[in-house]
């Protein structure tokens, strides 16, 4: 491959790379986050290949993402990831935990509560409702982790409320539109941790790629 005027110039046969926009790289988020629901990548893959995804200019760098993907999910995988029905709008754990994961609907309002327990919340492959996801989130004697995809605007309010692993570099690369996870919560003796990782990890570099 040569350059010309600063662009690399594509070997004779190979598609040129060209500028992409919002659209592309919402695409291949969504199928970041199916294959990141049907196993395929794990925790650090998927939150080094979302950031990359986010901040990619040229489309060579979104092929890189998912040149080891299918396509698209699997039949099996497409059927059983997404429940049918109405998303439920609430979820209660007394002495006991409570876990949400994988492809579940989130509504846009949605209640948990926790009373000496354990609760995880993960919307890293959750199919949300509307554009502004409000979660309200209530912890009492407990922890309650809250995990989001890298792609999304998060706005917290409440006591005991803690944002686990902030990348504002990367959200001043998300776009106007971009979805917002509104998390409003109550931890009495008790603490509710909004993060894009488990574990409260510091987030990968945008640009990182699992070798």
């Amino acid at each position: 491959m040569t350059e010309s005027a600063g662009q690399p110039v594509p070997a004779h046969g190979q598609q040129p790379a060209i500028r992409v926009g919002d659209r592309d790289r919402d695409a291949v988020a969504r199928r970041l986050q199916d294959a990141f629901a049907e196993g395929r990548l794990d925790d650090q893959e998927f939150d080094s290949r979302m950031r990359a995804a986010l901040t990619a200019r040229m489309s060579t760098d979104l092929e890189a993402l998912t040149g080891d993907l299918p396509d698209t999910v699997t039949a099996l995988g497409a059927a059983a990831i997404v429940p049918a029905g109405k998303p439920a709008r609430r979820a209660i754990s007394y002495k006991g935990p409570l876990r949400r994961s994988g492809r579940w609907r989130v509504p846009e309002r949605f209640t948990s509560v926790v009373y000496k327990g354990s609760g995880l919340l993960d919307l890293r492959a959750a199919e949300l409702a509307g554009p502004v996801t409000t979660v309200l989130a209530i912890s009492y004697k407990s922890r309650t982790d809250i995990l989001v995809p890298p792609g999304v605007r998060v706005e917290l309010q409440g006591y005991g409320v803690n944002r686990g692993s902030a990348d504002t570099e990367l959200e001043s690369c998300l776009p106007a539109n971009a979805p917002i996870v509104h998390v409003r919560g109550v931890g009495y003796k008790g603490t509710i941790e909004v993060s894009t990782k488990p574990g409260g990890q510091a987030p990968a570099g945008p640009h990182a790629l699992p070798a």
